[in-house]
């Protein structure tokens, strides 16, 4: 278990990618039972263990995933996330460089539930849902780009479907019109940071995935980290 924040109430892992959080039809151990076999055996737990699942992200995807480990927490997490008090950033390697470096994407998306796959329709098309997101150019290589994302909906596949729809798939995805896959089956999206009130304590948490441990996000990772030095030494 890749923890990075724990307390009485929750706990957050760094998911890996080809790791699902929920159940479904593979039959595949997700991280929720994965959770409470670990937890059972490192606080040698006699009865059955509680783990809620507050939200998900998708298999291919890695980042900050946040669990809870008692019925009350469960109950005014999932109060904060439909209120949309659940602030999710991502960070996303495109190959394209975006219309615009900073922009605002709204879309209607339509779940098309045979192919596991969302597509951007008009909004009068049955089933459509409103989808929004912000997003920010926040560093560039001689190849790729890197999307700062802030998730403003939570639809399916609600990233991938709308950055593809202008004209920048995420390395890797294959599913939303990538060329090529990534060697490991991952797409290079990751759910960056969360943040919000916790439910029992009422503090502001804030909790940081770090990225995968490959040369490309080390690469993203540092031209980041050089620029905000810069910007912290033009500030001080």
């Amino acid at each position: 278990m890749d923890i990075i924040y724990e307390d009485n109430h929750l706990i957050a892992l760094n998911k890996h990618s080809g790791e699902m959080v929920q159940g479904d039809r593979t039959g595949d151990i997700p991280l929720s039972e994965q959770l409470k076999d670990f937890i059972k055996v490192r606080d040698n737990k006699p009865g059955n263990v509680f783990v809620g699942v507050i939200h998900r992200i998708d298999r291919p995807v890695s980042g900050v995933t946040v669990f809870a480990k008692t019925s009350k927490a469960l109950g005014r997490m999932n109060l904060l996330v439909r209120e949309r008090h659940f602030h999710k950033i991502y960070w996303a390697i495109v190959q394209n460089r975006p219309p615009k470096d900073k922009d605002t994407l709204v879309h209607y998306l339509r779940k098309n539930e045979a192919q596991n796959k969302s597509y951007v329709v008009a909004g009068n098309v049955k089933g459509a849902l409103e989808a929004s997101l912000s997003y920010t150019l926040a560093g560039a290589s001689d190849r790729y780009f890197l999307l700062e994302i802030d998730l403003h909906t939570g639809r399916h596949h609600q990233i991938r479907a709308q950055l593809a729809a202008i004209g920048c798939p995420i390395r890797g995805d294959l599913k939303y019109g990538f060329p090529r896959s990534n060697t490991d089956g991952s797409i290079s999206l990751h759910a960056r940071q969360i943040s919000f009130v916790h439910p029992i304590k009422k503090e502001p948490i804030i909790i940081v995935a770090p990225t995968p441990a490959d040369r490309l996000w080390s690469a993203v990772a540092t031209v980041v980290n050089c620029q905000l030095s810069i910007v912290n030494c033009q500030l001080g």
